[in-house]
């Protein structure tokens, strides 16, 4: 596989890159609540307004769930039951990703998924997946880091709740050549004073051959639609049919309308953005002519003023 130090990386057969359209992925994370029945559903919420892409988590509770965290006792749609246990139950094997996997094929929209432990990443493997997503959590797991590594894929690298240096770390261990790295803070849902927008210019310098992308926890639109406005390439939000459902990501997502507004408005944003080079567009020359009185001394040209 030939790379460029350039910032673009390819999610399949998509660009993604300052040159190219947004990419909007619509998190499906842990929202359906272990039912697969739901998946459909979301699948069809991010395929109506044109969304890139779908995403899903893939663990191996015991792995990754700490093991003081076994046995503590939670209050669930399916009655009191140890974390251990609530984390099995949520979690979807082979045959509910092959009804993702052919569900995405026939609606024609990607999928992928945040592997959180090396047997999830050669699981994922086994579907073809176009890209892989590094979770904030993950983003210390050098581990994890090297087995995504060793497939060639894109991955995007998600950098919440992490310093400055654990992202230069990972990127290290990854390679810059294969990454998409995603401003996020890793809050559910995220207060508006902790977004922190900036750091997506202050990525896009330290990283100057990585795209920049933007994985967003917060309630509302606007401050997405900023990000993609300050330079994002990659756009992550959560989705959920009806935010008073039962989890924890359910309040920070968007249902099947918030989704389509932020497709539409960021769609409206990077069209707006034009390529920063000043013109004089066709239409301001009749304007010109009614109301600019003085000509000045470095005139406009005459041939379209006239």
């Amino acid at each position: 596989m030939i790379h460029t130090p350039t910032r673009e990386r390819l999610i399949g057969d998509r660009p993604v890159g300052p040159a190219h359209p947004v990419y909007v992925t619509a998190e499906i994370g842990l929202n359906h609540n272990g039912d697969i029945a739901t998946c459909p559903q979301l699948i069809d919420e991010a395929v109506e307004p044109g969304a890139d892409a779908v995403k899903s988590h893939k663990r191996t509770p015991t792995v990754c769930t700490p093991r003081d965290q076994w046995d503590v006792e939670r209050d669930t749609p399916w009655g009191r039951m140890t974390y251990i246990d609530y984390r099995h139950r949520i979690e979807f094997g082979v045959d509910e990703y092959r009804v993702i996997d052919q569900y995405s094929r026939d609606k024609g929209i990607q999928w992928f998924a945040s592997p959180w432990d090396v047997a999830s990443v050669e699981f994922l493997n086994d579907f073809d997946v176009p890209a892989h997503k590094i979770a904030s959590a993950c983003l210390t797991d050098d581990d994890l880091l090297r087995a995504v590594r060793a497939y060639g894929r894109t991955v995007i690298l998600s950098t919440g709740m992490s310093t400055s240096a654990q992202i230069r770390h990972a990127v290290e261990v990854l390679g810059s050549n294969n990454v998409i790295l995603c401003h996020a803070t890793s809050t559910y849902p995220a207060a508006n004073d902790e977004l922190n927008l900036r750091m997506i210019e202050t990525l896009a310098t330290e990283f100057p051959n990585v795209p920049i992308g933007y994985s967003g926890h917060e309630r509302g639109l606007q401050t997405t639609v900023a990000a993609a406005a300050l330079g994002a390439s990659f756009l992550e939000r959560h989705i959920t049919l009806d935010r008073t459902m039962w989890g924890s990501d359910q309040a920070a997502s968007l249902e099947p309308a918030g989704l389509s507004r932020l497709v539409r408005d960021v769609r409206v944003v990077e069209e707006a953005l034009g390529d920063g080079v000043k013109r004089v567009y066709e239409g301001e020359y009749a304007a010109m002519r009614k109301l600019r009185r003085v000509t000045g001394v470095v005139a406009a040209d005459a041939a379209q003023v006239a």
